[in-house]
């Protein structure tokens, strides 16, 4: 596809409104109504394709806070676009040298979210949705926050509902679970301290 902005004849870093306003005018001068019974109807029906899957596209990329280019990741609308990049190609490590480097000033909505990805990617769940649920209280009309929420939310609800850390106990198998493993260490330590086993 074209370049979105290309399509609606507008600047990438044209206010909503703008793009709003080109994406009604464009619309409303293609509309396959101005066209019956004209030769170019087929014309406008394709440009007036084009005029809304590129305000579809536009919309999808200022949600989701990212711009892609052809040439490769480049996120105009993220202050963090080269450690989303290096999220992008797994490289955690540098990723969150980058974002630990950054003053508490510094660190937004957008920060948060990412160093909740990195928390995630360790597996570090409770630290990604504290992550997360600050960068979404921070921006609650980010999309990409709140989905982030509500992903690592139903994570963390389904863990639970299937017994935490009770891995080896499931559907009725018998077996040794975690928790037993806790369980019997802390009544073997009572029996020590009664029978003064020390």
């Amino acid at each position: 596809m074209a370049n979105p902005y290309d399509i609606l004849e507008i600047n990438k870093n044209a206010t909503d409104e703008e793009i709003k306003k080109a994406y009604r005018e464009l619309a409303k001068k293609y509309h396959p109504d101005n066209f019956r019974d004209n030769p170019l109807a087929d014309l406008a029906n394709e440009k007036m394709k084009a005029i809304n899957e590129a305000y579809d596209e536009i919309q999808k990329e200022r949600s989701a806070g990212s711009y892609n280019t052809q040439n490769g990741n480049y996120y105009a609308y993220s202050n963090f676009p080269r450690v989303r990049e290096l999220i992008e190609k797994r490289r955690f490590s540098e990723a969150e040298i980058m974002l630990d480097a950054v003053g508490s000033n510094g660190r937004a909505a957008e920060w948060f979210y990412l160093k909740g990805v990195l928390m995630y990617e360790r597996g570090w769940y409770f630290e990604a949705q504290k992550n997360f649920e600050t960068a979404h209280n921070m921006e609650p009309g980010n999309n990409e926050y709140r989905d982030a929420v509500y992903s690592i939310k139903n994570k963390s609800n389904n863990f639970y509902s299937n017994g935490g850390y009770n891995t080896y106990k499931q559907n009725n198998d018998s077996g040794c679970s975690g928790c037993d493993i806790c369980t019997g260490l802390i009544c073997l330590n009572c029996l020590c301290d009664c029978f003064r086993c020390f």
